[in-house]
């Protein structure tokens, strides 16, 4: 399987080295580009693979779009036309980029995939929404797995809910307690304090750009902007029930209920 990977950052290197991996299902070559063309140049490099411009008409047996997730509508409107029988995105968002392949790539086999981590901490858990299946998706889910990583389907709606709570949400409460919290000495940490100083260093290690991109996208944020009011101005009984919530076992799908 010949695969044009638009986007040659971290997410898209991963997905170029999880396919042509020695005996990966997938027995894919692999085709960069970038707008960065000295970025396609680099990935292309260090990998038996090549690299072309964004401009170029080559065509290739499959497109993944490794690209921000506010351009993949576009981006799917953009290389749809190069892809001869797949389409499929590793961009972390779901019914925007489903939609946008619905519209622009619908005879070919579709599917949305979130890898669940950066790359430096593979393998990890994969999100996958298998749109229009046919044996390249099978290949490519294979070829992951293969990986080490662990494929689950669901739904592009159930996966952009859940990016409320796991990305944006945490993400959110992570930096904001790293901001409103003052430097102090190691020995006064406790626990709590000390793994969440772990979390902040682990989320503040990536790019600006990235966690933009997920508050930009996802809403949950501003459940933990109200849920931390609510706590700060919570008297002694009210708060003995918000701790009492928290530290019950919730069904998911009663969260807003």
């Amino acid at each position: 399987m010949d695969v044009l990977v638009v986007g040659a950052g971290e997410i898209g290197r991963w997905v170029a080295d999880t396919l042509t991996a020695d005996g990966s299902p997938a027995d894919a070559s692999v085709t960069f580009t970038d707008r960065d063309t000295a970025v396609a140049a680099d990935a292309a490099a260090t990998r038996d693979a090549e690299a072309v411009p964004v401009d170029a008409e080559t065509t290739h047996d499959a497109v993944c779009l490794s690209v921000p997730m506010s351009a993949v509508p576009d981006a799917v409107a953009a290389y749809a036309p190069r892809a001869d029988q797949t389409i499929l995105d590793v961009s972390g968002e779901m019914t925007a980029s489903i939609a946008a392949m619905r519209e622009h790539a619908p005879d070919l086999e579709r599917a949305s995939y979130h890898p669940l981590f950066a790359p430096p901490r593979v393998p990890g858990n994969v999100a996958a929404v298998v749109d229009d299946p046919g044996p390249a998706i099978e290949a490519v889910s294979a070829a992951i797995e293969a990986g080490g990583n662990e494929v689950f389907e669901t739904t592009a709606a159930e996966h952009d809910r859940a990016m409320e709570t796991v990305q944006a949400g945490a993400h959110a409460a992570v930096l904001a307690w790293r901001l409103a919290g003052e430097e102090v000495r190691e020995e006064f940490h406790t626990p709590v304090s000390a793994a969440l100083d772990d979390v902040a260093d682990t989320v503040t290690e990536g790019s600006p750009a990235v966690y933009a991109e997920i508050q930009r996208a996802f809403d949950g944020a501003d459940d933990v902007a109200e849920a931390a009011r609510e706590i700060a101005d919570a008297d002694p009984e009210r708060f003995a029930d918000l701790y009492e919530r928290a530290r019950g076992e919730r069904d998911p799908r009663e969260r807003h209920e």
